[in-house]
């Protein structure tokens, strides 16, 4: 087993948060402070480890003391537990979830239900995620979900807005929710929500970026003005509408519709997806980026890689001034600013403008030898080892997976 030390972004967000309920409990042992004479005094009974024999060790090089902070942010923490068990109304939320997982978007989405929710007078209420189709997610409890409802069928599956109109109509009428809210988004959400209001009878606010004092403030003019609104019943919510829940998790419960809903005639034929180049796409735009940086030795193995997942390609500035990637392919605050879902860094020390340019993207997996660059501390996922040996080790493995998908459609 690897003695690296895996990070725990959240336990370290809830050390840093003096507000957050389990910020004493995620602070390490005070071993050394500041006495009023200017001396530093250390506590010699707090240093130390309990070794196998249950005898306390003291070791005064400082390792231990170090290990032992490292270890208090890894610990799981376990989250207050929110219940409505007789929700007195619902607040609806669709997320868009792009590749059947909560994207940022879609939990900023959740944070602002249950922001309405506490704002509303009255008997508790319940945050209601619809969903269609399969999904992948399994952590819609710390996201803020009270009630999962999943419309399943393949009449929901590909770009079917006429149908999810009627799953949402079928939804409307058996919970009547006190507000509706949807991610005003490329994805699908702003279409989506936009045909839903028409459905409605509603007029919906869009681009809202902030509820406060019973007002729904959205984007207007061009992103250049501000317009406020009463809060209406359909919101169309932009990224960063709110905090995401944080702070408890929630039942999630699974609720059904108690009448199938009603086939539509379809006036819209889906052909499937269209394959588009990997290279065509602009930088801003691309959900899955593979970028290389001064750790990268045989680029045209990288650029296999890419080529083999599919990936835009992307690079740092080191990279980049070397001649390896042209200049459009940079990432970072000096070059392009990111918003993937998943970004890869191969060989990528990590640099505080190459990691300002990626702090939209969902998913980071770092490729790198050393185990204490800040592309390590910042990646999600981290691989310790030689990148020419891992991506052929990836190629094998995706073309393994595709040989064997074949087989199984043959």
């Amino acid at each position: 087993m690897s003695d690296i030390i895996r990070r725990d972004p959240r336990a370290e967000w809830i050390a840093r948060n003096r507000l957050h309920p389990l910020h004493a409990a995620m602070q390490p042992a005070q071993h050394s402070w500041m006495g009023p004479n200017g001396i530093i005094r250390k506590n010699l009974h707090g240093i130390g480890f309990i070794g196998p024999n249950g005898i306390k060790r003291i070791d005064r090089s400082g390792a231990q003391q170090g290990g032992a902070v490292k270890r208090s942010a890894a610990v799981e923490v376990q989250l207050p537990l929110h219940q409505v068990p007789a929700p007195a109304f619902y607040i609806s939320v669709v997320p868009d979830m792009v590749g059947g997982r909560l994207s940022s978007h879609d939990r900023d989405l959740l944070g602002l239900a249950h922001q309405l929710a506490h704002q509303l007078a009255g008997s508790d209420g319940a945050v209601l995620a619809v969903v269609f189709g399969e999904h992948k997610e399994n952590a819609f409890a710390t996201a803020g979900v009270d009630r999962l409802l999943v419309l399943e069928g393949e009449e929901f599956s590909g770009y079917a807005p006429e149908q999810r109109i009627q799953g949402l109509r079928a939804v409307d009428n058996q919970f009547n929710p006190r507000h509706w809210l949807l991610p005003d988004s490329r994805s699908g959400g702003g279409e989506l929500g936009r045909r839903f209001a028409a459905a409605l009878g509603e007029r919906p606010a869009t681009r809202v970026w902030q509820v406060k004092d019973q007002e729904c403030i959205g984007r207007a003019g061009a992103g250049l003005q501000d317009l406020a609104r009463p809060v209406a019943r359909l919101i169309l919510a932009s990224a960063e509408c709110a905090e995401p829940v944080s702070e408890t998790r929630h039942e999630a419960l699974p609720v059904e519709l108690s009448t199938p809903v009603a086939r539509s005639l379809s006036r819209i034929e889906d052909l499937g997806a269209v394959a588009v180049d990997p290279a065509a796409i602009p930088m801003a735009e691309a959900e899955f980026i593979f970028s290389g940086g001064n750790g990268v030795k045989d680029w045209e193995l990288f650029h296999r890689t890419a080529a083999a997942l599919g990936a835009t390609e992307g690079a740092s500035r080191v990279a980049v001034d070397d001649g390896f990637m042209a200049r459009d392919r940079q990432v970072g605050a000096s070059g392009t600013w990111v918003t993937a879902r998943v970004y890869v860094a191969v060989g990528i020390s990590g640099a505080i403008q190459h990691l300002q340019g990626i702090g939209a993207c969902d998913k980071v997996v770092a490729i790198n030898l050393d185990p204490g660059c800040d592309m390590i501390k910042r990646a999600d996922l981290s691989v310790i080892g030689e990148s020419a040996e891992i991506l052929q080790a990836l190629i094998a493995a995706v073309e393994a997976y595709r040989n064997e998908a074949k087989r199984d459609a043959a």
